[in-house]
């Protein structure tokens, strides 16, 4: 009966290496800050709408008020739509993530299969996934040989010496 062998990555630490990841991430920033930036200028054009409204609420006829509360009411619906279609489940922000993230997990995928076959491992863990891993001992680590499969290890160093001093 043969052992099965196993080892993990940590798929952030790869991503941090990667120009592409970094390009990608900086993208996926620069969209965020400008959605956040339109539902910023939507919230304070509200906010100035409520104000605008209490300071001229005793001048107002019952029919004015109520037109003015509902004309508030529907902006702040709107404002929670906007919300969600960008920055909800699903949304703008998701979306743009799948987009430019996912060409770059997949990249990683594939490096870790071929390093999976050649050294012979039945099951590769990602330690910066949900999956909890309470101990992991550094012999075990093979972030440095899918850097290694995606030609961003560093020359100097053999994957086994890289970050652990593994001798596995």
């Amino acid at each position: 009966m043969w052992a099965q062998k196993f080892g993990y990555i940590d798929s952030e630490y790869i991503m941090s290496k990667m120009p592409e990841y970094k390009k990608a991430k900086q993208e996926l920033d620069k969209a965020a800050e400008k959605w956040q930036k339109e539902i910023d200028a939507a919230k304070k054009e509200l906010d100035e709408l409520k104000e605008k409204f209490q300071a001229e609420e005793v001048l107002l006829t019952a029919e004015m008020r109520q037109e003015r509360l509902d004309t508030i009411a529907a902006r702040e619906k709107a404002l929670r739509e906007q919300q969600k279609k960008i920055f909800g489940f699903e949304g703008l922000l998701f979306l743009k993530k799948q987009e430019l993230i996912k060409p770059v997990q997949d990249k990683i995928f594939q490096a870790v299969e071929k390093v999976a076959k050649a050294k012979q491992l039945q099951i590769v863990f990602d330690k910066s996934a949900d999956l909890v891993m309470i101990y992991t001992n550094p012999i075990h680590d093979y972030s440095d040989y899918v850097l290694e499969e995606l030609g961003l290890g560093d020359p100097n160093d053999k994957p086994d010496n890289q970050r652990y001093n593994n001798k596995y």
